[in-house]
């Protein structure tokens, strides 16, 4: 399986940083993701500097249309999150792109695995090569709270 898609004419993903409009990324979590409602900016941007980040831009206008997020070890794990597209973007094509470029990214490392939970999103992350797990019953977690 390719570690690309096919992004829509216009667009372009970064991992530079400096490119995160982190005041855009917690205005799309926290009043529109169901997991990250109500996040305090200052804990979203704890988050991003302490992550891989990947962007989607729009090529001609430089804005951002979408945004994911990785916590890895760099070594054995990692974990994808907060993977958002405005919706003026979606259904073009733009999450699964994002989705093959952040296994793109993590491939050198090679890790072990790299998982990811969503509601409503599995055909997104299938076509980018991600699959249930096979023995979820040997995954535990534990909650702190909201």
């Amino acid at each position: 399986m390719t570690d690309t898609f096919a992004l829509p004419d216009g667009y372009e993903i970064s991992t530079d940083p400096g490119r995160i409009d982190a005041a855009r990324v917690h205005h799309w979590l926290s009043t529109d993701a169901y997991w990250a409602l109500g996040r305090p900016r200052e804990k979203q941007d704890r988050a991003i500097a302490a992550s891989l980040n990947l962007g989607v831009y729009d090529s001609a206008s430089g804005e951002q249309v979408a945004y994911a997020r990785v916590v890895t070890d760099g070594a054995t794990f990692a974990w994808l999150c907060d993977v958002y597209v405005d919706p003026s973007a979606r259904g073009k094509g733009i999450g699964t792109a994002l989705a093959a470029a952040v296994r793109g990214e993590l491939r050198p490392l090679g890790l072990r695995r790299v998982l990811l939970a969503t509601h409503d999103a599995h055909d997104v992350y299938a076509r980018a090569g991600f699959a249930p797990l096979e023995r979820p019953d040997r995954f535990m977690a534990h909650v702190f709270g909201q």
